[in-house]
This record gives C-alpha cells, sequence and structure tokens, in this order.
C-alpha cells in the first residue's frame, strides 16, 4: 500500500472562504499530477485546484458548495509507489472576462531591412508543440489540455491574467489570430504593424533616494489591465461640453424635504442617469455593442446604466438595472446601497455585469474636464466635473447660471464626432428643464 497524504488548497492569494463550485474526482480514481480536483468560484475569479502528485483517491474531504480557504483539506491520496511530490506550474486560479477581449500577443517591432530567406525560420508541423516552451509557460491544467487539443504552443501566448498567466481566453484569441493573419509567401504570418509596442525598461529608484514599495490593490491589478486594454484597443475621442443645472437644481432642493421623509438623498447622479436614459432613447448606437465579428452593432433594449464609485481600494463600477423603469427616489435608494457595498467589497460579480453606458461623475470631488475611458464592450462614457456659477448672457443682460461640465468619450468606430456633439447638446436640454425628463 502507497503512502496516503493529504491534499490541501494552496496558497490563492488574498481569496478566502471561496465555493466550491464542481468536485472532478471521487473516491477510488486514478490521477496524475496536476491533473484538476476541484474548481473554487469567487466573485472576481475561478480557480481549478491540481494535484501536487500522482496517486489514487481515497477520500474526498470538500464538496459541492463548501467554502474553503488557504490550508482547506480536498483529499485524501495514496501516491503511486515510487511518485514524488510535483509542484503545479503557478498559482491555481483564472480570472475569467465578462467578453472575449483577450489582448493582441506581444510581437516584435518589424525590421527596417528584410531578413533573407535563410533567416527565417521553419514553422512548426501542424499540431506540434515547443515542449520545453510549453512547459515553462504559466497555466493551469486545464488550459494546458485546452491548448494541447488545438495543438497551440502556449510559449508563444501572450498572457492576460494576473501575474503573467495564460488563460483560455488567451488560446482562443491566439488561435483566432492565426486564422485570420495574412501570410507572407513562406506561409508565415505577417506580424500587425503597431501591435510591437516596447515595455518600459525597468528603472532603480533607490539610486536617487529613499523610497518605499507599496503592492496595489487586488481591484486596481484587475481594472488597470482592463484600463488597459481598452485605451490600447477603442479608438478614443472625447467630446466636451455644458450644462446648465440652474432650474434642475433648484427642483431638486425642492425634492429635499419629501426625499428626508422617505429616508433618501436625491443627488445630481439620480437626474444624470434619467438623462442618459432619455438620450440613449433617442441616439440608441450609444447604447450598443461592436459584434464579435466587428461587422455589425448589437443595439440594446434595455437601459442598464453603469456608476464609477471610488473605493478606498480602487474604482469600482456596479450596474443599476432598468433605470428607465425607476423613479427619482428608488434610483436614489439604490445608489446609496450599492456605494456602500462597493466600498465594503461586497459587490458580487453580477453587480457590474450588463451595463450599456457608464457615468463618471467627479463633482463632488473638483475640476473642469477629464477624458474617461470607455469602458468596453460599452461605446460610450460620460464624464461629469464641477459645477460652478458661471455668467450666461441672456435676454441682453448677463445673469449667473450654474454651468455642468460635461465629458463624453466614445468608441469612434461606432460613433462620429458630430453625432457626439448631438448627443451631448440632447442631454444638456434634457438637464436644463427637469420636465423633459418626463416626457
Amino acid at each position: 500500500m502507497g503512502e496516503l497524504r493529504e491534499v490541501r488548497i494552496p496558497a490563492i492569494g488574498d481569496f478566502k472562504d471561496v465555493k466550491v463550485i464542481e468536485v472532478m474526482v471521487g473516491p477510488g480514481d486514478s490521477i496524475k499530477a496536476e491533473d484538476s480536483l476541484i474548481t473554487l468560484e469567487s466573485d472576481k475569479a475561478t480557480m481549478e485546484i491540481p494535484s501536487p502528485f500522482a496517486g489514487v483517491v481515497k477520500e474526498v474531504r470538500c464538496k459541492v458548495g463548501d467554502k474553503v480557504s488557504e490550508g482547506s483539506s480536498v483529499l485524501l491520496l495514496e501516491m503511486s509507489d515510487g511518485a514524488e511530490a510535483k509542484a503545479a506550474i503557478g498559482p491555481p486560479f483564472d480570472v475569467v472576462p465578462a467578453i472575449d477581449t483577450a489582448p493582441p500577443p506581444s510581437v516584435p517591432p518589424l525590421a527596417t531591412t528584410p531578413s533573407p530567406p535563410s533567416a527565417v525560420p521553419a514553422a512548426p508541423p501542424p499540431g506540434r508543440v515547443g515542449e520545453a516552451e510549453f512547459a515553462k509557460a504559466h497555466a493551469s491544467p486545464s488550459v494546458r489540455r485546452f491548448a494541447r487539443e488545438l495543438g497551440v504552443d502556449l510559449g508563444k501566448v501572450q498572457a492576460s491574467g494576473p501575474k503573467g498567466r495564460i488563460l483560455k481566453a488567451d488560446v482562443q484569441g491566439f488561435v483566432k489570430r492565426e486564422l485570420t493573419s495574412p501570410r507572407t509567401e513562406t506561409g508565415i504570418s505577417a506580424p500587425s504593424v503597431g501591435r510591437g509596442i516596447p515595455e518600459m525598461p525597468p528603472v532603480d529608484f533607490s539610486k536617487f533616494g529613499p523610497i518605499e514599495k507599496q503592492p496595489l490593490s487586488r481591484i486596481k491589478k484587475l481594472s488597470g489591465a482592463n484600463l488597459h486594454r481598452n485605451w490600447l484597443v477603442v479608438p478614443h475621442v472625447t467630446q466636451f461640453d455644458e450644462a446648465d443645472i440652474t432650474d434642475l437644481e433648484a427642483f431638486r432642493n425642492e425634492l429635499s424635504e419629501e426625499a428626508t421623509r422617505q429616508g433618501v438623498k436625491v443627488t445630481l447622479l439620480a437626474f444624470l442617469m434619467k438623462a442618459a436614459v432619455g438620450a440613449l432613447k433617442t441616439f440608441p448606437e450609444f447604447s450598443a455593442s461592436l459584434d464579435a465579428d466587428r461587422e455589425s452593432l448589437i443595439v440594446k433594449k434595455y437601459y442598464h446604466i453603469g456608476v464609477a464609485v471610488d473605493t478606498p481600494d480602487g474604482l469600482v463600477v456596479p450596474v443599476i438595472r432598468d433605470v428607465d423603469r425607476r423613479g427619482l427616489f428608488e434610483l436614489a435608494k439604490e445608489l446609496a446601497e450599492v456605494s456602500a457595498k462597493a466600498r465594503e467589497k461586497k459587490l458580487e460579480a453580477s453587480n457590474m455585469q450588463g451595463g450599456c453606458f457608464t457615468i463618471s461623475s467627479l463633482g463632488g470631488i473638483g475640476g473642469t474636464a477629464f477624458t474617461p475611458i470607455v469602458n468596453a464592450p460599452e461605446v460610450a462614457i460620460l464624464g461629469v466635473s464641477r459645477s460652478k456659477m458661471q455668467p450666461v448672457y441672456r435676454d441682453g443682460a448677463f445673469v449667473p447660471r450654474l454651468i455642468l461640465p460635461l465629458s463624453l468619450s466614445y468608441d469612434h468606430r461606432v460613433i462620429d464626432g458630430a453625432a457626439a456633439a448631438r448627443f451631448t447638446r440632447h442631454f444638456s436640454l434634457l438637464l436644463s428643464d427637469p420636465r423633459r425628463l418626463l416626457l
């Protein structure tokens, strides 16, 4: 009888009390090193826990629905004779993207002079991979199996996961690009111009004075990768405009007494969301998304508005659903609830999905204008800065009016400048007279 070993949850970062959503082995099963044992799911990620060595499963000590953390017992394994523990390659987790938007692979810049034909390396036979590079790749067992089934060399796949981890979406994106890339006369894919962006060289800042290294929060790591991808992939243009909200602000103040009785505080953001719905109904392309084939638009018939919330750990964007069916007081109440949940790190993944348009308001902090980054696969985002009293020439005289700066960033593949200007003008018109929000 072989030696009995207890398999426990390995180091999985800052994940705790993670739910077990799949158990892939049972008593009596023979498994190999790196075979997946269970799958975990948190609000941000799914994780496959691989076996550190080969053997026969004697007892499974967790079930679907259990919550586990680092060190929790997974199963009892009878090791195969002569088997040695083999550490799994990399941390066993894959961040699951909301959409298939794996970033393009890094490609070296085009040479200024063509290489002679003899310098071009021969393409590997179909279905064959470079085993040395494949073994070094940072990927989970399931991704490795998937890559082998497709004959993809993981050593050539650009990773988009945390700590350089290759995801299933990265493999799918690599195959798609290989199939659609133009071919040279030798049959080798031609590199895409403009994608060979060189990395910033490392700098030893300690040479210039005292430093302190602070780790990024988990939220900033995740949102940073998405923002970087969106900035590179989406051709951004920002339209700046202003809205006269003098009458709207007076109406908002009139609602304060009723709002207090209902236990809510009606902020400007609730009005902005209602105005956004009115503008999106008039200009539906602003709530659309490009189809995967990049040849058609998916026009959404719902009005779920994302709201950027500033938290101590970074920016999150919860989504308020069916804004067109909500009253101002109901919106104000839900805004307060989701903002509190965001700051307390209690938002679920479903709370941040399904948006068709996003509003980022910095009015409570200050500023005059900014260029928000489109929250792809959406095609537009509205930035709002602090309103201020300005003299406006009306009816032969200057009068004080409360002016709100607007910054609309949009995907130029879908929206042109004229449409963006019409959108902000219509949005401003809705805000200038709150009665128009009822039309």
